[in-house]
């Protein structure tokens, strides 16, 4: 099984292009699968049925994990078993029919827009950490993007001259995001007096770079933020998802309509971007609450 795992995994990212961090999941969860499948009776994948399916999601939940994780290692179950089927490793498909659990949707923690202004003012611009951290901050709230596209930004990918960026979302899909004139004026300061004294090597295209003239990472840039929040004392509980649901939600409250919201954040069904008018919805209550003299 761990020889067909791996087939299937260089399938999708050969054939599927799927994201590698959804890819490391898959890999992750079906790893799981096959462990649990050993632990039972060492059962072949060609000998798996319907009942160890539901019993391995069954030990998930009894583990205390969480809707989403079960729901997601299915996903991943289900892709294994119609690639088996369709290379013919097996003549019957034993996930066929399995319904995922129902997630809850959670309504994501968003900034208010005097958090933001708050958080955006605490690099201190007159080092070279904080001309890159203040362009980091501004260009994530400016375009929504991911933290994961924010630190595969080369230097070609933004446009201050037209306003733009350019970025490759989940599925490598590219898409162009505009920029506002406080992220183009925070990236120009940092690419003409941050990163000029930060790059080791000439040669590299990278954006943001790290003390050590590399390219920044997600986790440094989550260490570089949690920083931020704590300078600037917010209470809400931060993600590094935070600025862009916030971004997502100030659009939508300032009259942007949906499917633009949808494009900017590089969402394949409008669908997802579809929480974020509940979102505003629950905060016009909540100010409907706290200001109508008879709510």
């Amino acid at each position: 099984m761990e020889k067909l795992i791996d087939q299937f995994i260089h399938y999708l990212m050969v054939e599927k292009g799927l994201a590698q961090n959804t890819i490391e999941s898959y890999r992750r969860d079906l790893i799981s699968y096959r462990l649990f499948l050993k632990k039972i009776g060492n059962i072949p994948i060609q000998e798996t049925n319907r009942s160890h399916i539901i019993a391995y999601l069954l030990e998930l939940k009894n583990k205390g994990r969480a809707t989403s994780t079960v729901s997601r290692n299915l996903a991943a179950i289900r892709a294994f078993y119609q690639y088996l089927l369709r290379d013919r490793y097996i003549i019957k498909d034993p996930s066929q029919n399995l319904e995922s659990p129902k997630i809850d949707k959670r309504l994501p923690k968003v900034l208010s827009i005097e958090q933001v202004d708050n958080l955006l003012k605490m690099p201190d611009t007159n080092t070279i950490a904080g001309l890159r951290d203040k362009a980091m901050l501004e260009l994530l709230y400016a375009t929504g993007i991911r933290v994961s596209e924010l630190v595969s930004l080369n230097i070609e990918d933004v446009n201050l001259n037209m306003g733009f960026i350019k970025c490759i979302g989940k599925g490598s899909k590219e898409r162009i995001v505009p920029l506002g004139e406080l992220a183009i004026s925070s990236i120009g300061r940092y690419l003409d007096y941050g990163r000029v004294k930060l790059v080791s090597n000439r040669t590299d295209s990278a954006l943001f770079l790290n003390q050590h003239g590399k390219r920044l990472t997600r986790q440094g840039f989550w260490k570089i933020l949690k920083k931020y929040v704590k300078m600037a004392s917010i209470d809400v509980d931060i993600t590094p998802h935070t600025l862009r649901h916030s971004f997502a939600t100030h659009l939508l409250e300032n009259g942007a309509d949906l499917r633009s919201v949808q494009e900017m954040l590089g969402h394949a069904d409008i669908s997802t971007t579809q929480i974020y008018t509940h979102l505003t919805k629950a905060r016009l209550k909540e100010v409907y609450s706290k200001t109508h003299p008879r709510a």
